[in-house]
């Protein structure tokens, strides 16, 4: 079997590294398979660091059709002409995508249109919001997939309700956990040290060192090492600044003595930056965006954090660490109605309370959704297979 990865963005390669590693397994168990992983974007991306293929465990893109465009629509026409080129040069049984992006809706339309067989890894993903580009992006690819993989049993119950045949849709769970899994079992085999990957992320942080049960600011504040991350991507609420400063604010105001690190990049960065003062700054750390494994330890031991991110939300649900998501709705629900996550939109009131809670320790208890086993990708491929 010939089998297509296609990766559109970052996250999408950390979501799929689980199963180019189970195919890699089987390959060398002596199953006749064969995979290509295919990058939309262009080979030096600068938004993909260099080490993160080899934290993941995989080997860089075989192919990268070096689409870089901004306009949307443009991109979506640039993905779909490469891809055919790159379906008429190379044989293949089935095109593996993954989420939602413009890039993933493209080369889920030339797939189909080429008679293969088409597999959508976190489907039944929806906000429910048809005027959200992404929204449509996942009615596309959804439509089109030969065999939908959702993470939970609402992403199920969504694709069953939209038409999809019982068949195609398969429960697998949340392949970002095979990940998280993956991770811990790597560090405790390697004897990982604290010491050591707190080196690592202290050559990241500005004016901030995270050493044993401190944080050392400007050289000499030492407090408690309590923390809260901050992440910030989605362009509408970087957009509204006004509200992002009451946010920020919020923020400064109820994190008690907790400081937050914020690993941002580009427009977010500079945003939020303007909305400190010297005195937010104190406690308020602005910083470069820090590699895979060291922002995967650097969640896992928060006391809290502060998303727009889906994909952090799960991983916060995972860890156990209280979670705040600046949005109204989140794709995996579960992780609001199991997990540690909790939805405040873009309210400043509602985002203040839940950092004071985080600083007060009063936060729910979350469990594990079902099947964030850390088998996902076993399952997938199975089925693949089959």
């Amino acid at each position: 079997m010939n089998i297509c990865i296609v990766c559109g963005a970052r996250p999408n390669f950390i979501k799929v590294a689980p199963l180019v590693r189970t195919i890699e397994k089987r390959q060398h168990e002596g199953a006749d398979i064969h995979y290509a992983l295919l990058y939309t974007g262009s080979s030096d991306d600068k938004t993909i660091e260099g080490t993160l293929f080899d934290d993941l465990c995989i080997p860089h893109p075989t192919v990268c059709l070096g689409v870089t465009c901004s306009n949307l629509n443009e991109l979506t026409g640039q993905v779909m002409q490469s891809f055919e080129l790159y379906l008429q040069q190379h044989t293949t049984d089935i095109v593996v995508v993954v989420d939602d992006l413009a890039s993933t809706m493209a080369v889920a339309i030339v797939t189909k249109k080429h008679g293969i067989r088409l597999a959508h890894i976190a489907a039944g993903t929806r906000s429910f919001d048809i005027n959200m580009p992404k929204e449509v992006n996942r009615l596309v690819i959804d439509g089109l997939s030969d065999i939908l993989f959702t993470a939970g049993a609402s992403n199920n119950s969504i694709a069953n309700r939209e038409g999809a045949e019982l068949s195609k849709v398969y429960m697998v769970g949340n392949i970002l956990m095979d990940n998280l899994r993956f991770i811990h079992e790597q560090t405790a085999s390697q004897e990982y040290k604290d010491a050591d990957i707190e080196a690592k992320i202290n050559a990241c942080l500005k004016g901030l060192e995270i050493k044993g049960s401190e944080i050392i600011c400007n050289g000499d504040a030492k407090t408690a090492k309590d923390y809260i991350v901050f992440t910030l991507n989605r362009k509408a609420l970087i957009a509204n600044e006004a509200n992002l400063q009451a946010m920020v604010k919020a923020i400064v105001h109820n994190a008690g003595s907790l400081h937050v690190i914020a690993p941002l990049r580009g427009k977010a960065a500079d945003v939020v930056s303007l909305c400190l003062s010297d005195d937010d700054k104190l406690l308020f750390h602005v910083v470069d965006p820090l590699p895979y494994m060291e922002f995967e330890w650097l969640i896992a031991h928060a006391a809290g954090i502060i998303t727009d991110s889906g994909n952090v939300a799960e991983e916060a649900t995972f860890n156990h660490v209280p979670c705040i998501t600046l949005n109204s709705y989140t794709e995996n629900i579960e992780t609001v109605r199991v997990g540690t996550n909790v939805l405040v939109g873009e309210d400043a009131d509602k985002l203040g309370q839940g950092v004071a809670d985080i600083a007060a320790h009063k936060w729910k208890s979350g469990e594990l959704p079902d099947r964030w086993d850390g088998r996902t990708a076993e399952r997938i491929l199975n089925i693949l297979l089959s």
